[in-house]
């Protein structure tokens, strides 16, 4: 990034999300209570999975990734809108700081993008090969699909975050949305960013709609495999492990169309899609697991009676 020491900005100011400046107090306290839910959801679910042996197959060990990269990409984004809600300060970011909260968003976001994927092919394994399930899905192949979506999504950000800055910034600082996204922060760079919006668009283009591709194929083969099963309580056993994930995928896809579609529409009030997916919907995917899951409901049950166990149990004579 060669222009990263170079341009005469050396910090932003973010502007934050519309209507919020008029009940900040409010909006800090709900943001508050969101975070709040987020952090100590997915660290539950991750504890759980951790834990209990019951949970320890390939499904859930991509459950949890998936829970730690929710509770890392609330943090990324939500204590800095908490920051900007109490002072004027708080919405204040170094140059340094907003180029290492973009290439950290881009990071965990592509990472889960990457992530819902494995987690398709994974499905389609478990449902339409279950013989072979055992042997394809052992755990160094498990834990060599996880290691490869964080790699390449830490690949995929470097690449985002390089480009952007290295870009000359010299003025206005005032970054209409409320984290450092690539959008909005080019609309303030002192040069022509036709090429970077071009390779934004192609880049996350291209890897976002093959994720996407590769999942709707896995889904198609997996409700041809469901429909052929005899028994109701057969489909609706083998539907059940994949309705979580097939929501969960909708909530991550649908906002993001609209703001990396659309690069020029930036400004306050186009972070409304954002906030869903990069604040709402790490909150609820415990939730939608939690609920949709016998087995993890089974194991957050044992969990919780071994920790009310725990202090009361006194030691064998």
């Amino acid at each position: 990034m060669q222009y990263l020491n170079q341009s005469t900005v050396s910090h932003f100011f973010l502007e934050g999300l519309m209507y919020t400046a008029e009940h900040s107090s409010l909006f800090f306290l709900l943001f508050l209570l969101i975070y709040s839910i987020t952090v100590s959801g997915n660290l539950l679910i991750l504890l759980t999975v951790g834990s209990d042996p019951h949970l320890h197959s390939p499904m859930y060990h991509f459950l949890g990734h998936l829970s730690f990269l929710d509770a890392c990409l609330s943090t990324v984004t939500v204590p800095k809108v908490m920051a900007g809600l109490l002072t004027l300060d708080g919405k204040v970011i170094s140059f340094q700081g907003c180029a290492l909260q973009l290439y950290c968003f881009h990071f965990l976001a592509s990472t889960e993008c990457f992530l819902y994927t494995v987690m398709a092919y994974d499905r389609y394994l478990a449902i339409c090969q279950p013989l072979h399930y055992p042997v394809v899905m052992n755990k160094k192949v498990c834990a060599g699909l996880a290691g490869s979506t964080w790699a390449i999504g830490a690949m995929h950000s470097a690449i985002h975050t390089s480009l952007t800055f290295r870009l000359l910034y010299c003025g206005p600082q005032h970054i209409a949305y409320f984290f450092c996204d690539i959008p909005p922060v080019l609309k303030l760079a002192c040069a022509d960013t036709t090429i970077n919006e071009l390779v934004m668009l192609a880049n996350i283009g291209v890897v976002a709609a093959g994720c996407l591709i590769l999942i709707i194929i896995s889904y198609v083969f997996i409700a041809a495999a469901v429909l052929r099963i005899r028994t109701a309580e057969g489909r609706q056993r083998a539907f059940s492990t994949c309705t979580a994930h097939l929501t969960v995928v909708l909530l991550y896809y649908m906002p993001p169309v609209c703001i990396y579609l659309q690069p020029s529409s930036t400004g306050t009030g186009a972070g409304a899609p954002a906030v869903f997916y990069t604040i709402v919907t790490p909150m609820l995917n415990p939730f939608i697991y939690t609920l949709r899951n016998k087995e993890v409901k089974r194991a957050l049950r044992r969990l919780v009676c071994s920790s009310r166990e725990s202090p009361t149990s006194s030691p064998a004579p």
